[in-house]
């Protein structure tokens, strides 16, 4: 066998098995980042007229995901304290505490929390910062001082 042929064939190997592992692929023909069900979710619960099932959920969510994905999700939401939780009968009602804005603070802080250097983290991103939002940071740090403090 030749070895161009030989790098084909372990070639098209390595893409049936990375596509095996994957599943199918979803509707815009790639695979969520992680916080992208997250956001998905809670958006779903933002627009929901009060606490609402699991099932719920997956039902705004165009019945795209399985149940199971949903609740894992709704439980990896509420070990992050952004969405709450009730029992109503045997299953959970659920209920947004935050939103999209707040889960990726969240995000951050955890980033940041998990760093040595919190000074030296905190200068990367400030120099990373675009004039604008520089302008926007600057803003929320003075009316944040000019709060009175309980």
């Amino acid at each position: 066998m030749c070895p161009g042929r030989r790098e084909r064939e372990g070639a098209e190997v390595t893409q049936r098995r990375k596509q095996s592992r994957q599943g199918p692929s979803s509707p815009r023909g790639h695979r969520r980042g992680q916080g992208e069900l997250e956001a998905l979710v809670l958006s779903a619960l933002r627009q929901a007229p009060g606490p609402v099932t699991a099932g719920w959920v997956q039902e705004r969510l165009g019945m795209e995901f399985a149940y199971t994905t949903v609740m894992t999700i709704l439980t990896r939401l509420h070990t992050k304290g952004v969405v709450s939780r009730e029992r109503e009968g045997r299953a959970f009602a659920w209920l947004a505490t935050s939103d999209e804005a707040g889960l990726a603070a969240l995000r951050m802080r955890r980033v940041l929390d998990s760093e040595s250097d919190r000074g030296a983290v905190l200068a990367r991103f400030v120099t990373g910062l675009s004039s604008d939002d520089e302008v926007v940071l600057r803003e929320l740090l003075r009316e944040a001082a000019e709060e009175p403090e309980e």
